[in-house]
């Protein structure tokens, strides 16, 4: 690399090396430039496939933050709840809960959020969708915390209604 060189050593050294060796290092940036745009490309294929996977999953995804309010929440999700995603994203769960499951919603909640532990906890709930429809979901919960996020109560959402309400 030309900047390695000192002055005395690019004063000895005839201009045809130095080009030489110019054009080496160019060939060189443009290989490793090429090969991170190879990589930055298939990164972002398999972002797209993630999320794809994600948005078109047969359950329904959702992140709610402490409050129970709805952070992050896929189409199937939004077309669970009877709701456009857009109109979902701060919106209090609990606001799609039966009324005779809200009380224990509530208490599953704080007692996951309190807890603070990875363990998957599995139970049924009765949803109540916004056009006032009811179904039976299977709701399995996971709580994640990163260093650079507040705690995370990640949903599966799945609509068990064809098997009858769980009571687990």
């Amino acid at each position: 690399m030309v900047s390695s060189f000192s002055p005395e050593e690019m004063k000895a050294k005839p201009a045809e090396v130095l080009v030489h060796e110019l054009l080496v290092h160019k060939i060189e940036l443009e290989m490793q430039n090429d090969e991170l745009r190879n990589a930055l490309d298939a990164l972002q294929e398999a972002r797209n496939r993630y999320r794809d996977l994600y948005e078109f999953a047969p359950v329904g995804y959702i992140s709610l933050n402490r409050e129970d309010l709805i952070s992050a929440i896929n189409l199937t999700g939004a077309s669970l709840l009877g709701v456009e995603r857009d109109k979902l994203v701060n919106q209090r769960f609990s606001k799609f809960v039966a009324p005779r499951d809200s009380d224990r919603w509530f208490r599953l909640l704080l007692d996951i959020m309190a807890a603070g532990s990875a363990e998957k906890r599995a139970f049924g709930l009765q949803i109540k969708r916004a056009d006032g429809a009811c179904f039976y979901a299977h709701l399995d919960c996971q709580y994640r915390a990163t260093s650079d996020e507040p705690p995370m109560l990640q949903i599966a959402l799945t609509d068990i209604s064809h098997s009858g309400p769980t009571d687990n």
